[in-house]
């Protein structure tokens, strides 16, 4: 159903830099770690309207081929694709984003099984997961600085992050079954409608131990763990060595296009 075979595993762990390994709960976490530190967050083929599409083909040309970052679906089902190959469990799930707000259901993230263990592995959720949370209530998970924290109601799995008042739940999801329809629908709405916060700015996110970068718009914010924030606009002749700081690199016609917008 999800055409893993058309992954050129190799290839893929060439990009994150890892070693081909035997399932285990340590291998899934240094995959995890590995992806995001090494593949981006960005929207920017939607800002400028070239975007692929999510078939694992074209994921795999962008992310793998061109070097390039994506979005939740593209990062959920490259690396949903790898850990399948590699002889990890996995079901593709869908998630609320916010779900204490009027957050939609739009988030792609996976449920992945090894040694008896099941974990949420959610590489592709802006700059906020370094490593896979244990599907445990309760479960308690350092986030390269940040505690995030699992709780289970009924059957929805809720994923929240401590800030300096309380837990704010980041997304929620349960096992109701996903098709690859289903994420293509979501990703028509994420990719094009004018609701969507990624139609109309570029968003660029990345995480490593302690610090957290995110270039909103014309804004780039820095936020470390010890609680210090810093911020500056973006003009457009420094957006090239910016995009560039944040592992994305685009042709000099993108970003052309990009400065102009």
């Amino acid at each position: 159903m999800w055409n893993i075979e058309s992954l050129d595993l190799d290839a893929y762990l060439a990009r994150i830099g890892h070693a081909r390994v035997a399932p285990s709960a340590d291998a899934l976490r240094s995959l995890h770690r590995a992806h995001v530190l090494a593949i981006p967050f960005e929207n920017l083929d939607v800002v400028l309207g070239t975007h692929p599409g999510i078939s694992l083909e074209a994921i795999q040309a962008k992310l793998v081929g061109r070097q390039r970052g994506g979005y939740c679906y593209e990062h959920a089902l490259l690396f949903g694709a790898a850990l399948e190959q590699l002889g990890f469990d996995v079901v593709r799930r869908v998630a609320r984003v916010q779900p204490h707000k009027a957050g939609p259901r739009t988030h792609a993230l996976l449920k992945v099984g090894v040694g008896g263990e099941w974990f949420l592995a959610d590489v592709g959720f802006g700059a906020g997961q370094l490593y896979p949370t244990p599907l445990k209530d309760g479960a308690l998970v350092d986030q390269a600085g940040w505690d995030h924290r699992l709780t289970l109601d009924g059957d929805v799995w809720t994923l929240s992050k401590k800030t300096a008042d309380d837990w704010e739940p980041q997304h929620a999801s349960n096992d109701e079954p996903v098709r690859p329809i289903d994420y293509e629908v979501y990703h028509h709405y994420v990719s094009t409608h004018a609701n969507s916060p990624f139609t109309g700015r570029p968003v660029v996110m990345r995480v490593a131990d302690g610090v957290v970068r995110r270039l909103v718009g014309d804004k780039l914010v820095v936020e470390y763990a010890d609680g210090h924030t810093t911020e500056r606009t973006v003009p457009a002749h420094d957006l090239p060595e910016v995009l560039k700081s944040l592992d994305v690199h685009l042709s000099d016609e993108e970003l052309d296009r990009l400065r102009l917008m």
